[in-house]
């Protein structure tokens, strides 16, 4: 079907875009992306088409990725059955394993692979030479009964040196969600946390939370709840309020306290809004929702 959109249209969007693209050209945009966004084949060829025309206009994208879903297949395969716990992955020594082999020797190389198809120089950084981890305690289910996670932990620092090094050679840096403990031993990390806290170290001029939901909403079943802008005091109230609940939480969190350190806005953004990457950073409108400080 012929597009609607016509040569006049085409480059009033580009001028639009002309001041955002000036302000940002040189910035660090860091991107995490995974779950179901990751799934969709024609979701991830649209954002990663984003990554590319971030790229050609000279803002450094940094992404931190996940894989969740591979992870699950893969134990499927060897006869083991995943297990959550307030919604983190029980993760003995065999399924440590699979985690480190699947997201740095697949998921990871995959994601550089799709990139250097679109003419984007990247190379796969594994979160392991970038965060330092912090074993979580066990976690005390409903009945009272304690449950050791195993090796997950939570990135205490992120290096910032290998990712620099890449952004410096023009490349695209990719990182796995793992980090190390001080003895070496990896450990299964949350990546929305640990690219807070890598956003933060940089820093990045833009930290942005790409998702299967448009944004922040006053109620998950309702798009037209979006929040569109809201301040970090005030994400502390909507979880006191139950708005903001769940896995939301630790994302939210970890936002606000990249934004103590520096950060000059957060964005939660849908993947089902196509291009929503180019849309929130070049246009007037943006979409998704913005926190401040």
């Amino acid at each position: 079907m012929p597009s609607q959109i016509t040569s006049r249209q085409r480059a009033e969007t580009l001028i639009e875009a002309l001041p955002y693209l000036q302000k940002f050209r040189g910035g660090i945009f860091l991107i995490k992306y995974g779950g179901s966004t990751m799934e969709a084949e024609d979701q991830v060829e649209r954002f990663l088409v984003d990554v590319a025309f971030l790229d050609a206009v000279g803002i450094r994208v940094v992404l931190v990725h996940g894989g969740g879903k591979a992870i699950n297949a893969r134990m499927k395969d060897q006869g083991l059955v995943p297990r959550f716990v307030g919604g983190l992955r029980v993760t003995d020594a065999a399924t440590i394993g699979i985690v480190s082999t699947v997201l740095d020797e697949e998921v990871n190389p995959g994601i550089v692979a799709q990139l250097s198809r679109l003419g984007v120089k990247a190379v796969g950084i594994s979160g392991r030479d970038v965060f330092t981890a912090l074993k979580l305690p066990p976690v005390v289910e409903s009945d009272g009964k304690e449950v050791d996670l195993g090796f997950v932990g939570e990135a205490e620092e992120a290096n910032p040196a290998p990712v620099l090094a890449a952004l410096s050679s023009g490349v695209v840096p990719v990182i796995s969600p793992l980090g190390a403990l001080p003895t070496g031993e990896p450990m299964n990390i949350n990546a929305d946390v640990s690219a807070a806290a890598l956003a933060a170290a940089l820093p990045a001029t833009k930290l942005i939370f790409l998702s299967d939901v448009p944004g922040l909403m006053h109620d998950p079943k309702d798009d037209s709840s979006l929040i569109h802008s809201l301040t970090a005091s005030q994400t502390e109230e909507l979880i006191d309020r139950g708005v903001i609940a769940g896995g939301m939480i630790p994302k939210v969190r970890s936002a606000t306290k990249a934004l103590s350190h520096g950060l000059s806005k957060v964005h939660f953004l849908g993947a089902g809004t196509p291009h929503a990457v180019l849309l929130e950073a070049f246009s007037e409108e943006g979409v998704g929702t913005e926190i401040t400080q």
